[in-house]
């Protein structure tokens, strides 16, 4: 860590635990009410899936050592990709 925490004064890791151990922030900075946004939306999107298909799902992904997320991923790439070559012809 090259430069030093400007609450705590600690050049290290190690050392803001070490402060916020001991301090919360109710005891730093403006107590004045501040304006900020938050972006709520998710990046990902959630299906049910039938359970003797999650099971195959999750065998192949431990196989090839990847998480069953990005499996699906490249599973349905391939497959859009697919679909849309059959459109054109």
């Amino acid at each position: 860590m090259s430069n030093k925490s400007s609450t705590s004064d600690a050049s290290s890791y190690q050392a803001i635990g070490d402060y916020w151990d001991t301090h919360d922030a109710t005891e730093c900075g403006e107590e004045d009410a501040g304006d900020f946004e938050v972006n709520i939306r998710s990046q990902g999107h959630y299906f049910p899936v039938d359970g003797q298909i999650y099971l195959k799902i999750r065998e192949f992904a431990d196989q090839r050592g990847i998480s069953e997320e990005t499996l699906l991923n490249i599973f349905l790439k391939e497959r859009i990709d697919q679909l849309e070559s059959d459109q054109r012809g």
